[in-house]
């Protein structure tokens, strides 16, 4: 279960524009994907599902490759073939050069399906707006890559035979909400809060994104859920810690104050 932010009480002194570049990015990017457009309707065939691999083999982070520096030999082509055990997607010499290090930011940008996508942005807008507001334009948007970069790698360190591409925005995010928890721990958030059912209350930010934070933690183990060989929980702590510890620096900082 998972608490899901509606929307926090907490006044911006200038227009989040980072952060709605950012959430436009990811929408586009999104909608770039082939067969983006069809997978909310659940209609892919083999084919696009082929060519949405090997996108994904090819703009996504594989942390073998980040800590290797290196591409294997064969990838998903994009096309399909039938085998020994039926069609499926080819795979062969890769027909690009892949760059290691600069997957980790075209792999921020990238999402498996819309409640991915919409997940991400959902938290994206109702945290990074503030704390955008607090850091500046250029320091937020440095803060949201490092934040990124950071999970990327250090989930290739907990997991460095992981040979499945690392896609979305969900550790750079965790950042966002690392920092929002540290500068603004008491402003109220309204959320859907999974207490036997989903109740819709207004709590301190503390609390909302503290249980979030330990639901990720420990999802991370393994445990709790049956899906968490598909989601890389550990991006999730390591880019919402580094988020807490840079957060600390801009909250001894005063922000500036407001100009018309």
């Amino acid at each position: 279960m998972e608490v899901i932010p509606v929307h926090d009480v907490n006044p911006l002194r200038r227009t989040p524009w980072v952060t709605y570049a950012l959430i436009a990015a990811n929408v586009v990017v999104f909608l770039s994907m082939p067969s983006a457009a069809r997978t909310l309707a659940g209609q892919t065939n083999l084919a696009e599902l082929c060519q949405l691999q090997a996108f994904v083999e090819r703009w996504g982070a594989v942390p073998v490759e980040l800590l290797r520096d290196q591409v294997p030999a064969l990838v998903p082509t994009g096309g399909t073939g039938v085998g020994p055990q039926g069609p499926g997607c080819l795979i062969g010499p890769p027909a690009y050069h892949k760059s290691p290090p600069l997957s980790v930011l075209t792999s921020m940008f990238l999402h498996s399906s819309w409640a991915h996508l919409l997940g991400n942005m959902l938290f994206l807008a109702i945290f990074g707006n503030n704390v955008e507001d607090r850091l500046g334009r250029i320091r937020f948007l440095l803060f949201y890559l490092v934040c990124g970069y950071a999970a990327a790698y250090g989930f290739a360190l907990t997991s460095p035979g992981a040979t499945e591409p690392l896609i979305g925005a969900s550790g750079a995010i965790a950042g966002v909400l690392g920092a929002y928890i540290v500068i603004y721990p008491k402003a109220r958030v309204w959320g859907l809060i999974p207490i036997l059912f989903f109740i819709p209350l207004r709590v301190p930010a503390w609390l909302m994104l503290g249980m979030w934070f330990i639901l990720q933690a420990f999802y991370a183990t393994g445990y709790g859920t049956a899906g968490a060989g598909s989601v890389a929980y550990a991006a999730h702590v390591i880019g919402f810690v580094l988020g807490a510890l840079l957060g600390l620096t801009a909250r001894r900082r005063r922000p500036h104050p407001r100009t018309f």
